[in-house]
């Protein structure tokens, strides 16, 4: 089914006016939009002042004689000044906040040759940050008198860095979905930002899948949920968010889970069943720990991510479902597809678009801004507001930021961390007290963890047999053991690889630390799986 053309324009005071017979020799661009054989407008919204009203009149009684198949809708904006960059922007962003956009049903053109410069260029400017999801639409007048006074149409593709006060407020709309993406946690993390800045930009501008590495509890379920959220803001995705960890589905389960069935499918399905494929059409399916899906299921959402279609289990037809995937992981995809556990084609289709974000660890200087967003979501989901005494927080920074804090489940340590001392806080203040006990806790928890490799021998004897280690130097012992517990600190080959050759891939043209580990493990017959 075509999609129907919506246009959406300002009334020109001057440019639109004419009450009397002789206005049809005049090319008025509101009117003449809708005399273009070639380009129907099924749907006109008119946007006009209020004390226009006799001229918006007269245009719309026009445009249902030359075009009568064009419905016109009368908007009331409420602009004192059309020359007030504030007020202009103001009252245009509230009509694309209000105005029910529907882009699979609709194609959309705003028309930016009528109104003063500054409502031009507001229009121009929400819609290039997709609050309106249009096109831009321009139109000039004949070149000659004896043209047709309806003139022409194009489309434009202006450079808005000239206008320094535009410019300075897209920044500024733009730092402030950067702040929203980090759920408006100050960091400080340069790389971080960094980070946040690229996938901001791609999420806006971009419907290709999205894969998040990492540790666990280093944020990729929170970030793929704002991604939604901002995309469903600037209303670019109309459907829901589908958060599905895949470790908790398994074989038949994990087929009808994701792509459905119908009745009688197999033993138990007693009705249909639309599955999380389905339920994400028009919206965002997350599949987190992606690398723990079985084959036959990899090979499936391939064809649903290629072909936007999939055939529920025991049914003989397709079904449809566009939806954008943002898939998680904290385990290495591309040594699962050498070990035989991941499609190559698979990774190579979700691969368009990679961020791999970094654990607590490498963002100490980060976790004073997060231990006050913790404090604000304890109140939040508790009720109760809680606060540090001076002295505790300083305390407790100290060690967090230490070699001291290992935060081997990352924020979901911090969060912990922030849950016990707020509920043990009398009176809803974190003393001293209870941020030592707390620090004592933490310790405890982390203290296998950091002794687990202090004994060479050990460590090595789950990995290699008794005739092994005793073929073995005690220098290769002490060597291998360290890697292995370099390995088993790290969420992944890449990231053990860059702290194992941190100084000599310095002196490195081209950087393959992750083979390099490979090699090096694969002399004793081992590999990353075996490892952890």
């Amino acid at each position: 089914m075509q999609k129907k053309n919506v246009v959406i324009g300002l009334l020109g005071p001057t440019l639109d006016r004419g009450v009397k017979e002789d206005r049809w020799g005049r090319w008025r661009p509101t009117v003449s939009i809708c005399q273009h054989e070639d380009f129907l407008v099924d749907r006109f919204e008119l946007l006009a002042e209020p004390k226009f009203e006799t001229l918006s009149g007269q245009v719309m009684e026009d445009i249902n004689l030359v075009s009568p198949e064009t419905d016109i809708r009368l908007h009331h904006i409420n602009i004192k000044n059309a020359w007030d960059f504030e007020e202009v922007y103001a009252a245009l962003h509230d009509f694309c906040l209000s105005y029910p956009f529907s882009p699979e049903n609709e194609s959309y053109f705003v028309h930016i040759t009528t109104g003063s410069h500054v409502e031009q260029i507001c229009m121009f400017l929400l819609t290039e940050a997709r609050y309106f999801p249009a096109r831009l639409l321009q139109s000039s007048p004949p070149r000659r008198r004896n043209h047709p006074t309806y003139g022409k149409i194009h489309m434009i593709n202006l450079d808005l860095s000239q206008y320094d006060r535009l410019a300075s407020r897209f920044r500024r709309e733009q730092k402030e979905g950067l702040s929203f993406l980090k759920s408006g946690i100050d960091t400080r993390n340069t790389a971080f930002n960094n980070l946040i800045a690229q996938i901001e930009r791609v999420a806006i501008h971009s419907q290709a899948p999205i894969l998040l590495l990492g540790p666990t509890g280093a944020g990729k379920s929170q970030l793929a949920k704002r991604i939604f959220e901002l995309k469903r803001n600037r209303r670019e995705i109309s459907g829901d968010f589908i958060n599905v960890n895949c470790a908790t589905i398994r074989g038949d389960a994990a087929m009808s889970a994701l792509f459905g069935h119908v009745k009688g499918a197999f033993t138990g399905a007693g009705a249909d069943r639309a599955g999380h494929l389905r339920m994400a059409d028009k919206g965002i399916l997350f599949l987190d720990e992606i690398g723990e899906l079985g084959l036959d299921e990899q090979a499936m959402l391939l064809a649903a991510i290629e072909e936007k279609r999939f055939k529920p289990l025991g049914s003989d037809s397709e079904v449809k479902s566009n939806f954008q995937l943002i898939a998680g992981t904290n385990r290495d995809l591309w040594e699962a597809v050498s070990a035989g556990t991941f499609r190559e084609d698979l990774l190579a289709r979700i691969n368009l678009w990679t961020f791999e974000l970094p654990g607590l660890m490498q963002r100490r200087e980060d976790i004073a801004p997060n231990l006050d967003y913790e404090l604000q979501q304890f109140a939040e989901n508790n009720g109760t507001r809680v606060t540090f005494s001076q002295e505790a927080k300083n305390h407790f920074i100290d060690f967090a930021t230490s070699p001291r804090g290992k935060w081997k489940a990352n924020f979901r340590d911090l969060n912990a961390a922030m849950t016990r001392m707020g509920t043990l806080s009398a009176g809803g203040r974190i003393t001293l007290d209870v941020v030592r006990e707390e620090i004592e806790r933490l310790e405890y928890a982390w203290r296998d963890m950091q002794t687990a490799g202090d004994n060479n021998t050990d460590i090595l004897s789950s990995l290699l047999n008794k005739e092994q280690l005793a073929a073995m130097d005690l220098f290769d012992r002490y060597a291998l053991a360290g890697v292995v517990r370099v390995c088993r600190e790290s969420a992944n080959l890449s990231e053990a690889g860059r702290k194992l050759f941190a100084v000599s891939r310095s002196r490195k043209k081209n950087t393959n630390d992750a083979d390099r580990l490979r090699k090096y493990l694969a002399k004793f017959d081992l590999n990353w799986k075996k490892v952890q």
